[in-house]
């Protein structure tokens, strides 16, 4: 009963991570909710009696790609907060609109 009750809480914690990570701005904070996937499917995956597949997704998920994209993030201009509907409407056709 306990063990159900945490595989539906990290559920929960699962789809709200992923939701967050789509309807944030901030790339930092995309990238660390990205993150948060990975630990929880991790997590997932060790529950599931998979060790190997579990290290596999805490090594490169959670660890190499979360910080690749963060060097990315840190090395490039960050203007998300630049970018409106206005300059997204400037790029569209007539025929778009």
């Amino acid at each position: 009963m306990a063990l159900l009750l945490f595989l539906i809480v990290m559920a929960i914690i699962l789809i709200a991570a992923a939701i967050f990570s789509i309807v944030q701005k901030d790339l930092l904070f995309a990238v660390l909710g990205t993150g948060v996937i990975s630990l929880i499917l991790s997590i997932f995956f060790y529950i599931l009696q998979a060790p190997d597949v579990a290290i596999t997704e805490a090594a490169i998920g959670i660890a190499l790609t979360t910080i690749i994209f963060i060097i990315t993030i840190r090395n490039t201009t960050r203007d998300e907060n630049k970018y409106n509907d206005d300059h997204i409407n400037k790029f569209k056709t007539k025929k778009d609109v």
